[in-house]
C-alpha cells in the first residue's frame, strides 16, 4: 500500500463472520425471509401466549398427581402416566404451533 494511499483495506472476516454470510447465502437461496426483530407488542402476546401455556401445563400436572394417587395398580399408574405424557406433548405441540404462528406473521 503506498503512503498517499486515503482507502484502507478492511480488516480480515473471521471464520464465524464468513460462515455467517454463507448461511445468509443460503437461506436468501431457499427462500427464507430475514429474521426480523420483535416489537413490544408481539414480545407480550408471545409472553402471554407462554403464560396461559404454562398454567395448562400446570393443571395437567395437578391432575397427574391426583391419579397417580388415587391409582390402585401398575396398569392404572401406567394409564395415567400415558395419558399425561400425551396431554403435555399435545399442549407443548399446540404452544410451540401457535408461537411459531405469531413469529411469523408478526401480529
Amino acid at each position: 500500500m503506498k503512503p498517499d494511499d486515503d482507502a484502507q483495506e478492511p480488516a480480515p472476516k473471521s471464520a464465524y463472520e464468513l460462515a455467517m454470510e454463507r448461511l445468509k447465502q443460503k437461506d436468501r437461496a431457499a427462500g427464507v425471509a430475514e429474521a426480523r426483530p420483535l416489537t413490544d407488542e408481539l414480545r407480550n402476546k408471545l409472553a402471554e401466549l407462554r403464560q396461559v401455556y404454562e398454567a395448562k401445563l400446570a393443571e395437567v400436572e395437578i391432575l397427574h398427581r391426583d391419579a397417580m394417587l388415587k391409582a390402585r395398580s401398575e396398569d392404572e399408574q401406567e394409564l395415567a402416566e400415558e395419558h399425561y405424557r400425551r396431554d403435555r406433548d399435545r399442549l407443548v405441540g399446540e404452544r410451540d404451533r401457535k408461537l411459531d404462528e405469531l413469529r411469523s406473521t408478526g401480529a
